[in-house]
């Protein structure tokens, strides 16, 4: 849910996607990534889904064994939108090499400390996605969950997260749907009647149907391989995968054919 990148170029980070009140928001709330009671709690309940749809897409598209307990030790994976790590940890521990970017410095260190005390080694950078894709770096499986939603252009930072992405690789997103059930949800329910969240963390204008991203996602030669949604359970307070029921949350999966390039919208 942070924004990657930063406008300012004496933070060591340079991206036209980036909505820097966005960045402050959650920079705010640094310190308290890994309370699973705190503001992210919601992160924190949705990461096993969030991880089981990643390891099993992974598993299928890059041909890895299903029963390891390291299955994803040959790739190199990027996510976007770190935080302090709620996601590198876990991809970590699945054997991954794993790059972590934000521009909030304030999370970037609260990762650190934290996959220290861990002993994990991940590679956490105060930079952007467009910085990255400048510099002509590639990755395996590019993951930006939870970070559509809260970016200035989103064109812009989808066609950076795809030239990241090596030929044949693998993109991952999840974003929340905008449908009157998001609105309702996201923002009514979590925002302001159960304030699991604080308000105004969301704009439900800012929110992409998945033919949205597919659309854009298909000019960069990229395909839309798996959808799914991620729906909660207030009896049970937790979340599941639902391959029919994509009204709110939802995780999506493309893969990168092995000549490709962004086309322009004009």
């Amino acid at each position: 849910m942070i924004m990657d990148g930063s406008r300012a170029r004496a933070s060591g980070t340079e991206a036209g996607s980036v909505d820097e009140a966005e960045v402050a928001k959650f920079a705010r709330m640094a310190a308290r990534w890994w309370d699973p009671a705190g503001e992210m709690g919601p992160l924190h309940q949705m990461n096993p889904v969030r991880l089981s749809f990643l390891r099993g897409r992974a598993v299928e598209h890059f041909g890895l064994e299903s029963t390891s307990l390291e299955p994803l030790r040959s790739l190199r994976v990027l996510d976007v939108g770190c935080g302090a790590g709620l996601l590198c940890e876990p991809l970590a521990r699945m054997g991954a090499q794993v790059t972590g970017i934000d521009a909030a410095g304030q999370s970037l260190e609260v990762a650190r400390q934290h996959a220290a005390s861990g002993g994990l080694t991940i590679d956490y950078r105060h930079t952007s996605v467009e910085a990255l894709a400048e510099a002509g770096e590639s990755f395996d499986l590019v993951t930006a969950l939870e970070m559509v939603e809260h970016v200035a252009d989103v064109d812009g930072f989808l066609e950076a997260c795809c030239t990241v992405v090596r030929p044949g690789g693998a993109l991952a997103l999840s974003t929340i749907n905008r449908t009157p059930q998001a609105f309702a949800f996201a923002i009514l329910g979590a925002e302001y009647l159960m304030r699991k969240l604080p308000r105004g963390t969301h704009d439900w204008r800012k929110f992409l149907k998945p033919s949205e991203l597919a659309r854009a996602l298909r000019r960069c030669g990229f395909q839309v391989r798996d959808l799914a949604g991620m729906v909660y359970s207030p009896i049970n307070g937790d979340w599941h995968l639902s391959g029919s029921d994509l009204s709110i949350n939802y995780l999506l999966w493309a893969s990168k054919a092995e000549i490709s390039g962004c086309r322009s919208t004009s």
